[in-house]
Formats: C-alpha cells, sequence, structure tokens
C-alpha cells in the first residue's frame, strides 16, 4: 500500500557519508518518530578523521562495518559510491564500479536490497544520470540543488531536496509553510545534511530539534525513508 492511499504529505530526511554523528541523528529521529536514510561509503567505514570549523576540531570518524546493520535499523541504508568521488566526468565503467559495488556491499552489511543513492559533492548531470539509471540497480539518487516546490518531481536521478538542514531560517518557514498545507496532490518536504555539521556551533544540535518538534507527529502527514516515500 502506498502513503498515497491516506495522505497528501510526508517528509524525508537524508544524511551522507556514514559518521558517528549519525548515532545521536538517529536517537532525535526516533524521539520524534522520523525515520531517515543514510547514505554511505562502504570503502571508507571505518575511517578516523577531523576537521577544522569555526575553530573547532570536528569528529569526521566513520561508523564501522560491522555496526551498519544495528546503527541504521528502522532507517534505510542507500549508495554514496565506495570512495565518494565526483562522477561527473569519470570513464563509465568506474561510475558503475564505484555506485553498484558500493549498492552491493552495504546490502551484504544490512541484509536487504538498496535501492536510494545520493550523490557525492554534489555535481551530477544527465551522462551520470543515465549510466546509473541503465547500469546499476539504483531507482532513485539525490541532488544537493535545493528547491522552493513541494509538489512531485519526475526524474528520480536527479532529485532536488527542499533545504538542507543547517539553513534554520529556511527549514523552520518552510515547515511551518508544509504543515498549514491543505493540497489536493501529494507534497514531499525533503530535508538533507550531514550530522557532523550539527557539531561547527553549539546550538546547531538544539535548533534541528526545535525543527524536528515543529514538523513531527502531525496526523496528516506521512514520515518515512527516502525509498517509502519516493518510491511508493
Amino acid at each position: 500500500m502506498s502513503w498515497k492511499d491516506k495522505y497528501r504529505k510526508a517528509v524525508t530526511f537524508s544524511y551522507d557519508d556514514g559518521v558517528t554523528q549519525d548515532i545521536r541523528l538517529i536517537e532525535l529521529f526516533n524521539k520524534y518518530n522520523f525515520k531517515g536514510t543514510f547514505n554511505l561509503n562502504s570503502e571508507l567505514l571505518g575511517n578516523s578523521g577531523m576537521q577544522e570549523r569555526n575553530g573547532r576540531r570536528i569528529s569526521h570518524y566513520k561508523i564501522v562495518p560491522d555496526k551498519v546493520r544495528d546503527i541504521y535499523e528502522g532507517h534505510e541504508v542507500a549508495v554514496h559510491t565506495l570512495t565518494h568521488p565526483t562522477l561527473v566526468g569519470l570513464p563509465e565503467d568506474e561510475i558503475i564500479r564505484q555506485v553498484e559495488q558500493d549498492r552491493l556491499n552495504l546490502g551484504e552489511l544490512t541484509g536487504y536490497e538498496i535501492v536510494g543513492m545520493a550523490y557525492p559533492n554534489g555535481p551530477n548531470d544527465d551522462r551520470v544520470a543515465g549510466i546509473i539509471r541503465e547500469h546499476t540497480g539504483v531507482l532513485y539518487s539525490r541532488t544537493t540543488t535545493c528547491v522552493d516546490s513541494f509538489d512531485e518531481q519526475t526524474n528520480f536521478y536527479r532529485f532536488n531536496p527542499n533545504a538542507h538542514h543547517r539553513n534554520t531560517e529556511r527549514i523552520m518557514k518552510m515547515g511551518h509553510d508544509f504543515i498549514s498545507l491543505k493540497p489536493d496532490k501529494s507534497q514531499i518536504f525533503y530535508i538533507w545534511g550531514h550530522s557532523y555539521e550539527m557539531d561547527y556551533e553549539s546550538d546547531e544540535w538544539m535548533k534541528f530539534e526545535e525543527f524536528l518538534k515543529l514538523i513531527s507527529n502531525h496526523d496528516d502527514i506521512f514520515y518515512g525513508t527516502n525509498a517509502e516515500v519516493l518510491l511508493g
């Protein structure tokens, strides 16, 4: 059964890179009854690293492979390529390898068929999208190009989100607008980001939780993973 049989509105989230901050984010999602999609680089899992942002040392440690199934239980794991290269300009066989092998690797770790993806580094084009559509098992892939409209989109291989989670003013305004909608056709509010970004400032997690409180637990909204919302 499709969510559209009961609802006209859906909210979904997409988070990249498979970092350890996903654990804290999933705790928030579970607290407010959200489902998220998490896009992982299977050959980078377990790697350690740090970032310098705004005078702060930010952890960029990746989830270890044998914890993937437990950590992301109840949510969706999706492709982000093996090693996070920009796909535009790569040879066709390397695009296929980066995407399809990541999909297969993640399927082994999770125990289910992986169907979703987010483009690494943002850039994509019709050539890359066509290769993924024709030569991999991916059924949808998210860009980083934000759009204002909540209307359903037809190009699932260059699917555009509505807002990045750190743009607090935008997500709060769009959240209020979405809640007030009484649509006669399906509407989707799609938020994306990286969970490690919420360590950039001391109040980032608090601000994001305020957004979750705003948008959660409305009887006329379906809350699902990307696959449930886009393919449902």
